[in-house]
């Protein structure tokens, strides 16, 4: 194996933490790869510059898709050759990031045969990253992946990779099954997927309980976060042996519930659980005690987002539960009516978070055909001028009637 060819003392104390470095990683690929080499001579010379040195490269893509690859280009192309360009590809990764070994060693070996050989396994939302090619090796970056089923997965404004944590396939708290609804999800929206079409980016998250292990709730616009509508499962033979074995259950169960709903006698625990908001403590705290209820479905949440053109926002209530059953005709009625409503009236790189904001929730609200509730409201109003609809019909009635 060859060398790496340039000094990098700036990055070489990146190597010296205690937590794996980037750097390492790239310095093993450049034995091999060109590409990998050159990455290093232009980054050691970001970071002595100060200045970054990659150029967006505008539309790049494969043929009929206009997603699943980030354009990018070196300013500095006879300096560093081998990275002139370096193409992102985004590959859609299996539900709950299952894979065999002899499937990830096919995707490695089509890495290193048209591009860098670095991967990002995974990125923020979810895709296999492909990191570095050159724009003629995409079509052939594709036909191979399609050869062994994997698909490009989505970039700029169209629905972004949906992804999920594990569910039921190794969770005991899962309310739903998230793979199914995912893979279910990212079958039925295809064309949304591949073709962008969206005021900017869209993106699907399922979580099988609150737990959120995907963090949907920070992370997506749309977040299927499983939960249950009856009362929590409780064992109080169970509660007794936590408390025989030392367990505080007064200081580290009822006083952090935050919805105060729960009681302890120091024999047994009482639950209040319409006031019980599924937070999820008790139960990872005392889980062969407690368990989620038995009439599961999701919550559906709207509006995260990072911030970009405002600031960050965690998602707000839209439909409190929803059954999660094939073939999940309800929510994809849901879902399109939330697009056909934002791709009419939203701006140029306004997040649908940010347009419920800008429109305001009612208005939004009526245009998908969906009735308040208390669950959508995050306080309450900061002006006291509230006027209801429902009044102006009837002074309008009255009116009518003395008129005549």
């Amino acid at each position: 194996m060859a060398e790496t060819t340039y000094k990098t003392p700036l990055l070489d104390e990146l190597e010296k933490g205690a937590w794996p470095s980037f750097v390492k990683e790239i310095k093993m690929a450049a034995k091999r790869s060109p590409m990998a080499n050159d990455l290093l001579g232009q980054l050691e010379h970001s970071y002595k510059e100060k200045i970054g040195h990659w150029k967006h490269g505008g539309i790049v893509g494969v043929m009929g898709y206009g997603g699943g690859v980030i354009g990018r280009y070196s300013d500095m192309p006879a300096e560093f050759p081998g990275i002139s360009h370096f193409h992102t590809m985004r590959i859609n990764q299996p539900a709950g990031w299952f894979y065999t070994s002899e499937s990830l060693r096919q995707l490695c070996d089509i890495w290193e045969r048209h591009g860098s050989g670095l991967t990002n396994m995974h990125g923020s939302t979810g895709d296999i990253v492909f990191l570095g090619t050159r724009t003629e090796e995409l079509e052939p970056t594709f036909e191979e992946l399609a050869k062994i089923d994997f698909d490009i997965g989505g970039s700029g404004s169209d629905l972004r990779t949906p992804s999920c944590c594990n569910g039921m396939a190794r969770c005991e708290w899962a309310c739903y099954d998230t793979m199914q609804a995912c893979y279910q999800l990212t079958q039925d929206f295809q064309d949304e997927l591949h073709r962008p079409a969206f005021p900017y980016k869209f993106k699907f998250k399922f979580s099988g309980c609150p737990n959120d292990c995907v963090a949907s709730i920070a992370r997506a616009d749309m977040s299927f976060i499983g939960t249950w509508r009856d009362d929590i499962q409780m064992d109080q033979a169970e509660v007794k042996k936590y408390a025989d074995d030392g367990l505080d259950i007064q200081r580290d169960v009822v006083d952090r519930c935050p919805s105060k709903c729960m009681a302890w006698d120091g024999k047994e625990l009482s639950i209040e659980n319409s006031f019980c908001v599924k937070c999820m403590h008790c139960i990872n705290v005392m889980p062969k005690a407690l368990r989620p209820g038995k009439d599961r479905g999701c919550t559906i949440l709207i509006g995260s987002k990072a911030p970009i053109v405002e600031g960050a926002q965690l998602s707000s209530v839209l439909v409190p539960f929803m059954k999660m059953e094939p073939p999940y005709d309800d929510l994809k009625d849901l879902i399109e009516r939330i697009w056909d409503i934002w791709a009419e009236e939203g701006k140029n790189r306004e997040r649908v978070g940010e347009f419920i904001q800008r429109v305001g929730l009612g208005n939004f609200l009526e245009a998908i055909e969906v009735e308040p509730i208390p669950e959508m409201v995050a306080h309450p109003r900061e002006n006291p001028y509230v006027f209801y609809e429902e009044y102006y019909e009837e002074d309008e009635g009255e009116e009518e009637e003395a008129e005549a």
